[in-house]
């Protein structure tokens, strides 16, 4: 995608005060999402993931008592918008179906993590600044 369109659709974003736009072109797909008011570009898998990696022989997978939120990337796990921003979840709130429940920081962008279905969060088992990977839970809802 031309980074003049990019620059052009952060500037329309900004000046529109609408929140957040996605774009597709073919294959390619740009999210510009707004964050502490300035837009900042964010990545959209095209292709759908692998499977996420069985646990290494000898190795038993933790239990999860609940539906598990993914991370659908290896980056940096944020539980707030910003240091001094209140968490998104917290154990024991009920969550809605698209609700955000954490951020990952992948190479500098910043992808909003969504619910994706209601319920209440009942583990929350990494913590605020932890690297993560691809398919490892996030939180876990009930």
């Amino acid at each position: 995608m031309d980074i003049r369109k990019v620059k052009k659709l952060m500037e329309l974003l900004e000046q529109s005060g609408m929140a957040e736009i996605e774009i597709k072109e073919g294959e390619e797909s740009v999210r510009i999402s707004r964050f502490g008011g300035a837009p900042q570009m964010m990545a959209v898998p095209v292709a759908a993931p692998a499977a996420a990696p069985s646990a290494p022989e000898g190795e038993a997978e933790p239990v999860v008592n609940g539906h598990p939120i993914s991370s659908p990337m290896v980056g940096t796990f944020y539980s707030a918008p910003s240091p001094s921003a209140k968490a998104f979840v917290s154990v024991g709130q009920h969550v809605n179906q698209g609700d955000t429940v954490c951020i990952i920081e992948a190479m500098k962008i910043m992808n909003q993590i969504e619910a994706d279905q209601s319920g209440t969060v009942v583990e929350i088992p990494v913590n605020d600044g932890d690297a993560v990977e691809f398919g490892q839970t996030l939180v876990v809802i009930k």
